[in-house]
């Protein structure tokens, strides 16, 4: 697989700097949420987009055995000592149909400019009765559209209704300026599953004092 995934430039600094700047935190509530919706079980858990691996121990801790894809060499460079991995698409996951009692999507959904896809992909590798947790950022309080300077507000301009790729940040401190990002609206995100056969079961949201993290427990059904 030679094409260089846009998170190969920025490995490095998402690793030492980025993820440093939350150690020790859950300020998204991301933790929680992986606990209240995919909570304790047993087999393979696959991540899809894993990174860098840094919810693997968390998936051992609730009893799960992690499984990490990611297209990003530089990526998975940092992975691998955390959990085993592959290097794929989401988009053509090597795994065959039926297999996999559980998977997760942590932060990426908007580093896929094809998220319904990689959600029919999902469910195809999903044995019956298999569940999703998709943890992404807020379809409607983050994005281009979004200002979120101040900690207290949050400035909603025109672009919310827009499926569409952008750079656009309110801080040179996040990941959007750097490798852009997909935005789906809220009804578009949840299409998304229900049109890959998925039954959406639980949602959450964290982050305060206006949401910033949404998070969805989708289940393929059983028979």
């Amino acid at each position: 697989m030679g094409r260089v995934a846009a998170y190969d430039e920025i490995a490095d600094w998402y690793e030492q700097e980025f993820l440093a700047r939350q150690a020790g935190e859950d300020p998204l509530g991301i933790r929680g949420a992986v606990r209240q919706l995919l909570g304790v079980g047993r087999g393979v858990c696959l991540e899809v987009g894993c990174g860098t691996g840094v919810y693997a121990q968390q998936l051992r801790e609730l009893g799960w055995t992690p499984l990490g894809v990611d297209l990003s060499a530089g990526m998975l460079r940092h992975a691998k000592g955390r959990l085993p991995v592959a290097r794929a698409d989401a988009e053509q996951l090597p795994i065959r149909d039926g297999t996999v009692p559980a998977a997760i999507t942590v932060m990426v959904h908007t580093d896929m400019p094809d998220y319904p896809a990689v959600l029919h992909e999902v469910s195809r590798v999903l044995a019956p009765g298999g569940v999703l947790v998709h943890i992404g950022v807020h379809p409607c309080f983050c994005g281009g559209f979004a200002d979120r300077a101040d900690r207290d507000a949050v400035v909603i301009r025109p672009g919310y209704l827009d499926v569409a790729f952008t750079y656009e940040s309110w801080t040179d401190q996040g990941i959007r300026d750097k490798v852009g990002a997909m935005h789906f609206p809220l009804p578009e995100l949840l299409h998304g599953f229900l049109d890959a056969g998925l039954v959406l079961e639980r949602f959450t949201e964290g982050g305060a004092p206006t949401p910033h993290m949404f998070a969805v427990r989708a289940r393929k059904p059983a028979g």
